[in-house]
């Protein structure tokens, strides 16, 4: 039943799937399913490891009984722009908020990044974050912060005065640059208790090899960003893409 709900028994098909190490794309096609429609399953209900069939199953039709209770009567969800699916792009930003929880962000935080990402604009201001996401204007500031000082947004005002906050092409510039230095931080961390511990000693051997591999790794990414920004943001009259938007001169 391409294109339907899946099954129970598909679920458990699913999780056999993963039990036995196969891929998405391998257990889609044994489904005869998309293979987006496997991964977004997975994503939003635990992962791969800890994926479980009948906790999938209830958690889906617990989502689909609050999106019924919910739905305002004889009103329909405001078209999609560029004739999208909006239950597709539903779904989608379900699944890319799990994957940022799953690599460490907090729901909240995560959400508004997706909901930024999603966007066309790659831009909104606080109260249109609200709006789309039903969440009170103090979450909203509170993510904002945080996403903030990680390097993954910035802010802007537009010709209103109005702040937006923006996800583009110089904040992942600099949130690979902020990686960069945050491991620059961790080995040099790592080089000082080599002369605490004794540099003889096997406690500090461990830590000059962690300095050792961060500071490898830290320059690799630095070094990556910058080819990165200079490959692929750069436009034909020579000007990088966002250079000279605000916060882009951060160093």
């Amino acid at each position: 039943m391409p294109g339907g709900r899946l099954t129970q028994q598909e679920r458990q098909q699913i999780a056999l799937g993963l039990a036995d190490g196969l891929a998405y794309a391998e257990i889609a096609r044994r489904l005869e399913r998309p293979t987006s429609t496997v991964t977004r399953e997975v994503m939003r209900n635990g992962g791969p490891t800890a994926y479980r069939a009948d906790l999938a199953h209830r958690a889906t039709e617990r989502r689909a009984h609050r999106r019924r209770q919910s739905a305002p009567r004889g009103r329909q969800a405001p078209p999609q722009p560029h004739g999208r699916d909006a239950e597709a792009v539903r779904e989608y930003e379900e699944m890319f908020t799990t994957l940022l929880m799953q690599q460490g962000l907090p729901k909240m935080m995560s959400r508004v990044l997706t909901c930024l990402y999603t966007t066309d604009a790659g831009s909104c201001t606080a109260s249109e974050l609200a709006q789309r996401l039903q969440v009170s204007p103090a979450s909203i500031s509170k993510a904002i912060t945080f996403l903030e000082s990680q390097g993954l947004i910035r802010r802007e005002r537009d010709d209103r005065r109005r702040e937006r906050y923006v996800v583009d092409n110089d904040v992942w510039y600099q949130g690979m640059i902020a990686a960069a230095r945050s491991n620059a931080q961790l080995a040099e961390a790592a080089r000082q208790g080599v002369s605490v511990l004794g540099p003889d000693t096997p406690a500090a051997a461990r830590l000059e090899n962690i300095a050792r591999f961060v500071d490898f790794v830290g320059e690799s990414i630095a070094r990556a960003a910058e080819q990165a920004r200079e490959i692929l943001y750069t436009s034909p009259d020579g000007a990088t893409e966002g250079a000279d938007a605000p916060g882009s001169d951060r160093g």
